[in-house]
């Protein structure tokens, strides 16, 4: 017989926090409380549209059937006496701007759920530990003893141990990597459970990492994660929070098997602001995948609820706000899709109905069509097919799915075409699908028309998967030279239509026809090597893989920097994470 359905819909509502931010790029990883304000009219004008906004994000969260959200997060809020004066005199503006903002959500009825990183401190604290010989977890548990008495109304803390603040966050309160082994964490839960079982609130442990440790493979090894949780399964305060895959937010990955390997509390995490499918300015629908995992999670014992992004993830320039923004719809139809699979049971036809009869939409049927060619569309093109299908772990790490875009960047060298070209077996049926995914595109801008959607945010997407679509004639036909020149000019138009500083924000298309002088049979034992297809470790894996691959990108890394593109030494942690 199937569980019953959970009964905590948990949501972020972050996006007040970011209006107003320029930068050109956006870590939506968490607030950017280096953009708030803490003093002049400046402050009480700032603090006052966050309110405002809050207000708006919390009624339109309840409407549609969520009870409680995220906010970051408890290090900006919760004071101790070894924080430096400087420090504490922030924290305590803090305090009383997001007091305001707690109230706000508390009114409309929601549960309050801030999130912490694992370990988060400043210069003076570290310093203070050191000298004193404490634990990190001893000051933790100082630090929520005196914040849950401070805040009786905060219903509990999202805690993240597997990844920390990225390399663009400037902050004396930057997080760090601090949990390496899986026992270190069993000690961490062990110490700080009983803090929350006495104030009778609710600790979101995620198995989410990036890699780095140890600890890089919780959120897909069985025997990292049994003796995480080995002696806390009991307790009533533990919430085990996972993403649905053993990677990131992903299409074609298969449900987490550690769903069904614990009768410990767990909810599963989900993201309808897709931030490798354009953060919702175009349409990446869900609903089908979603429906997947919402139907196999009814036989996961003990599943309490699901974490849904709206709006966190990512280092993208694309900054449509979720349930604020009225650009923002794709998101919110995902967010209302999801829900209603989660917490009704419906079908994805069913909650596609009823979101195009709560917006007056003129054409439901056109709605779903559309929808059902923009998840083929994403399926095919967006993704090249039968890589991602295949199962690759590199040491810790699966594979992502998805390898010639990343974020709001779209690569096209010769390097990426020699990869894909030796796991795909099939590059005619590659082709194919980008020409068919094209003509679908232009179907789904007269279907936009029909049902009174955005047709210039089909269009941005059509602008963008051309260039995808002569990318993946690039990757997978015989070499021609022409086509390196079609690229060049459909690059050149596509900045000139959407130009730095205007309105829309657009994809970055970086180039590189230049040869990738490598053997295909050397590049073939490379992968043999150091890739697998299962989820064990080989025995290369333990020798090599896991640890002399460490040793010898330190070496690289120190000595030959410029072999390690910018994109990957800056983006969020940083490419060296994965070599801890």
């Amino acid at each position: 017989m199937p569980a019953a359905a959970p009964q905590l819909y948990l949501i972020d509502a972050i996006g007040p926090f970011f209006r107003g931010y320029e930068r050109r790029t956006i870590n939506w990883s968490k607030i950017p409380f280096e953009h708030l304000k803490l003093e002049g009219p400046e402050r009480e004008v700032q603090w006052r549209r966050i309110r405002e906004d809050l207000e708006v994000f919390c009624a339109k969260a309840v409407a549609m059937g969520f009870n409680a959200v995220s906010l970051d997060d408890l290090t900006h809020v919760a004071d101790h006496s070894w924080y430096e004066l400087e420090a504490r005199a922030k924290i305590a503006i803090w305090r009383t701007e997001f007091r305001r903002c707690f109230e706000i959500v508390r009114r409309h009825g929601l549960q309050l759920f801030l999130t912490m990183d694992v370990f988060s401190a400043t210069p003076a604290v570290r310093e203070k530990l050191k000298s004193v010989r404490r634990t990190v977890e001893s000051f933790l548990e100082e630090v929520l003893e005196q914040f849950f008495s401070d805040f009786p109304k905060v219903s509990g803390v999202i805690a993240r141990i597997g990844e920390s603040d990225a390399a663009d966050v400037r902050t004396e309160f930057k997080s760090e990597l601090y949990l390496k082994e899986p026992l270190e964490v069993n000690r961490f839960l062990k110490a700080l459970l009983p803090v929350f079982e006495r104030h009778g609130r609710k600790l979101i442990f995620r198995t989410w990492t990036v890699g780095a440790y140890r600890i890089g493979d919780l959120m897909w090894h069985r025997g990292t994660f049994s003796r995480v949780l080995k002696g806390v399964e009991e307790s009533p305060a533990l919430i085990v929070s996972m993403k649905y895959g053993e990677s990131d937010f992903f299409r074609y990955l298969p449900l987490n098997r550690n769903f069904f390997r614990t009768k410990v509390a767990k909810i599963v995490e989900l993201q309808t602001r897709r931030e490798y499918e354009g953060c919702g300015e175009y349409p990446s629908f869900v609903g089908w995948e979603y429906e997947r995992y919402a139907r196999e999670l009814q036989q996961a014992e003990n599943l309490v609820g699901i974490m849904v992004w709206c709006q966190t993830g990512g280092w993208v320039p694309f900054r449509r706000l979720a349930m604020l923004d009225p650009e923002a719809i794709w998101t919110e139809l995902n967010t209302f899709v999801t829900l209603r699979l989660f917490r009704d049971r419906q079908l994805v036809e069913e909650a596609v109905r009823d979101f195009a009869h709560e917006r007056a939409l003129p054409n439901w049927r056109a709605l779903l069509e559309l929808l059902r060619l923009s998840d083929d569309v994403i399926r095919e093109l967006l993704y090249v097919e039968e890589f991602a299908r295949q199962k690759l772990f590199f040491r810790r790490v699966r594979i992502p799915t998805i390898l010639q875009v990343y974020w709001n960047n779209i690569f096209i060298s010769h390097s990426v075409r020699k990869v894909l070209r030796y796991f795909v077996t099939d590059p005619e049926s590659c082709v194919r699908s980008a020409k068919v995914s094209m003509e679908k595109l232009e179907h789904m801008k007269r279907l936009a028309a029909e049902c009174g959607m955005p047709v210039e945010d089909i269009e941005f997407m059509q602008d963008t998967f051309r260039i995808l679509a002569l990318a993946r004639e690039y990757y997978f036909s015989p070499f021609d030279a022409e086509i390196e020149q079609r690229i060049r000019d459909e690059k050149k138009a596509y900045k000139l239509k959407y130009p730095k500083g205007g309105p829309r924000h657009r994809y970055r298309v970086k180039i590189d026809f230049q040869p990738f002088l490598l053997n295909p049979r050397y590049m073939a034992w490379g992968f043999k090597l150091l890739m697998r297809r299962q989820r064990g470790y080989r025995m290369i894996d333990r020798i090599l893989t896991l640890h002399g691959l460490s040793l010898i990108y330190r070496v690289v890394a120190k000595r030959r920097p410029h072999w390690i593109p910018s994109f990957a030494r800056d983006s969020a942690m940083g490419v060296d994470t994965v070599f801890k």
